[in-house]
């Protein structure tokens, strides 16, 4: 399958896609024809969860030899549980559970896939040197590239969060990890300037062709890169089948589905989703106090230049939210030039403004809304008490902007809130929640909340007490490039 920037100035096929991550003229990939990629979506329902991620997979990336062992080697043996990611019955809603795997956050779903691509990309393109791995995180997408691809053959990564703005424990999920391949490295500011920079980096590095010579080629494990988001479309499906399977819904029927939402790519899957075929109703874009995504979904006017507020939802403390950049080309009908003019504005203006009518197609399927950091705690704590359902702050976030939206709606589908964290990762906030004043470091905070809720601490968290830190290196954003280059023993 061909696939296009949207910028316009890339074709590749999807194997050079998931390689390259990021197209030459900085755009991102998309299939250069979404009809291409429908599927017989009714025929998925009825597979176990790891034949209908190799035939959804399969179907957006056909490049790829042997799809149905790559999934089985990325998935087997690695989740708690046998479906990958389990539908919960909370209340009148579902919860798809995203958590269950390694690292106890929704990226292990595409991330346990991820470097397994990347091998077969590499294969496939003829690549012999190494190719490095460079990624900004929020908190969840560091550990959960990390885990991947440490030690993988042929890889090096180097991953960068904020620092100060991720949770305790996802700092050290990231700082104490193993790996003769692996960097980690914190950035003084916030998520943004980590994301910017190491965009720049890579344009940079690959203008100035830096890694000339040195057999050495950069690709990233954030949702920017095709082959982060393809395998997030998967739980959509899943979440249907199983709605199917308990008799809520009819096959045809809608559902909708909320998104707790930071860089749009988990939001943006269920886009995909939808045009492979699947019922999707309406995808509710959730956030949390630093509400970019909510104002430009309301009023088309993506405006950065605001406070940036460090919350209790950290992964949602993003104010340039790459992969709208994907959902502007698809609505605008595939114009590239509209969205390179949009993206030349966010930099140099800090703010852009969409045409009516590329609104009128995003609201089509998009709804919002937005949670403050009161209302996100005080939702954990009443979702606690009704149900005895622990939620993690950004799955709170999602959860009280689905209860205000089927205020507003007409219809009464079912809907599908994706839970996209442990609360074990927050344990302040969530002791907070339930009433409780946090005692101690993070880990005497987990201790706390086994104790009051009984919910078992996953294993890999609790291994984390005690372990040393390894990786220390503290940056500002403007020495980004250049530690790159030094930990890659290249002169700039």
């Amino acid at each position: 399958m061909k696939y296009v920037s949207t910028r316009g100035c890339s074709v590749c096929r999807d194997t050079e896609a998931v390689l390259r991550g990021i197209a030459p003229d900085g755009g991102l990939y998309v299939p250069e024809n979404t009809d291409n990629i429908k599927i017989n979506w009714q025929n998925c329902l009825k597979m176990s969860p790891l034949g209908m991620a190799s035939t959804i997979i399969g179907a957006l990336l056909p490049g790829f030899e042997d799809m149905s062992l790559l999934v089985k080697n990325a998935y087997n043996g690695k989740f708690e549980t046998a479906d990958i990611t389990p539908l919960v019955k909370v209340g009148d809603d579902w919860m798809l559970e995203l958590f269950r795997g390694p690292t106890s956050a929704f990226k292990d779903v595409a991330l346990s896939v991820l470097p397994h691509l990347m091998t077969a990309a590499r294969r496939a393109e003829g690549a012999s040197g190494d190719t490095v791995i460079l990624t900004a995180t929020s908190g969840d997408t560091g550990k959960a590239a990390l885990e991947g691809f440490h030690n993988v053959a042929g890889t090096r990564i180097i991953v960068f969060y904020p620092d100060g703005g991720v949770s305790p424990i996802q700092r050290a999920q990231m700082a104490t990890q193993e790996g003769s391949n692996v960097t980690v490295c914190a950035v003084r500011g916030n998520f943004d300037d980590c994301q910017s920079a190491v965009k720049q980096a890579f344009s940079l590095i690959n203008s100035e062709k830096l890694l000339e010579g040195t057999g050495l080629s950069l690709s990233s494990a954030n949702s920017i890169n095709i082959g982060r988001l393809v395998p997030q479309v998967v739980y959509y499906f899943a979440a249907y089948a199983r709605l199917v399977q308990a008799c809520r819904i009819s096959v045809g029927d809608k559902v909708d589905y909320v998104v707790p939402t930071g860089n749009f790519g988990d939001i943006l899957a269920g886009y995909y989703a939808k045009l492979m075929g699947l019922p999707v109703g309406k995808l509710v874009c959730a956030s949390n106090v630093n509400r970019v995504l909510t104002d430009f979904l309301s009023t088309g006017v993506y405006d950065i230049d605001r406070p940036f507020v460090r919350s209790s939802s950290p992964s949602m403390d993003i104010l340039i939210s790459s992969n709208l950049e994907r959902l502007l080309y698809l609505a605008s009908g595939c114009d590239s030039a509209l969205v390179s003019d949009c993206m030349a504005k966010l930099r140099s203006d800090k703010v852009y403004a969409m045409p009516d009518a590329v609104m009128d197609s995003i609201r089509e399927t998009f709804e919002c809304g937005c949670c403050s950091e009161e209302e996100t705690i005080a939702e954990i704590g009443k979702v606690w008490r009704s149900h005895k359902y622990l939620l993690d702050p950004h799955t709170a976030v999602a959860a009280k902007v689905a209860d205000d939206f089927k205020l507003s709606r007409e219809d009464s589908a079912p809907v599908v809130i994706l839970s996209t964290a442990s609360p074990y990762k927050f344990p302040a906030p969530v002791l907070s929640a339930l009433g409780v004043r946090p005692n101690g470091d993070e880990y005497a905070q987990i201790k706390q909340i086994n104790a009051l809720t009984g919910i078992p601490v996953p294993k890999k968290l609790a291994e984390l007490e005690g372990k040393p830190d390894i990786h220390k290196d503290v940056i500002d954003r403007e020495d980004i490039l250049p530690y790159i280059l030094n930990k890659l023993g290249v002169a700039k």
